[in-house]
């Protein structure tokens, strides 16, 4: 059986320190687990709240959980303090489609993420509807597990390092 799907930018990181007084846990170290999409496969869609109704068949509902390909990144800025400080932000990936012009990919599952354009590949868990809107306003379009052409992928192991060492700063 193999191992879960997961995005491989935590490897890059310091491991979180241990329990007070250097005693570890019986059973080892855990990995972190986002049960984002456990939450959303056991709560039945929500209806709309103004009255509007349900999607269209063969169209995912809203608060469909998606993950979608993005990575930290940070600029130089200025704290609360008046002091320098790095501001966090999410990019969000955007690729070229040859017909729809630039495009956003989201996933319906990790794994189908990882087949389509490699493990290595940093994404983060959101929603389609909140996504697909913020895309609509930028004229860009959501493509939902997208068939991607096999190929190179665009994040390497050592990609995924460098970013590590650029998040650290």
């Amino acid at each position: 059986m193999a191992a879960p799907i997961r995005s491989r930018l935590l490897d890059f990181l310091e491991p979180e320190p241990g329990p007070p007084g250097g005693a570890s846990p019986e059973d080892g170290p855990r990995p972190r687990r986002s049960a984002l999409l456990d939450l959303a496969e056991s709560a039945p869609p929500p209806p709309p709240a103004d009255g509007r109704p349900g999607p269209r068949p063969g169209v995912p509902p809203y608060h469909t959980p998606v993950c979608v390909p993005a990575h930290p990144r940070s600029v130089a800025g200025t704290g609360t303090d008046g002091r320098p400080a790095r501001v966090p932000f999410i990019v969000v990936e955007l690729f070229a489609h040859p017909t729809r012009g630039t495009v956003a990919f989201a996933f319906t599952s990790p794994a189908k993420l990882a087949a389509a354009l490699g493990d290595a590949q940093p994404w983060v868990a959101g929603s389609l509807g909140p996504l697909a809107e913020e895309m609509g306003g930028r004229d860009v379009t959501v493509l939902l597990d997208p068939r991607i052409a096999p190929g190179e992928s665009n994040w390497r192991p050592e990609d995924l390092a460098a970013l590590a060492q650029e998040v650290r700063r």
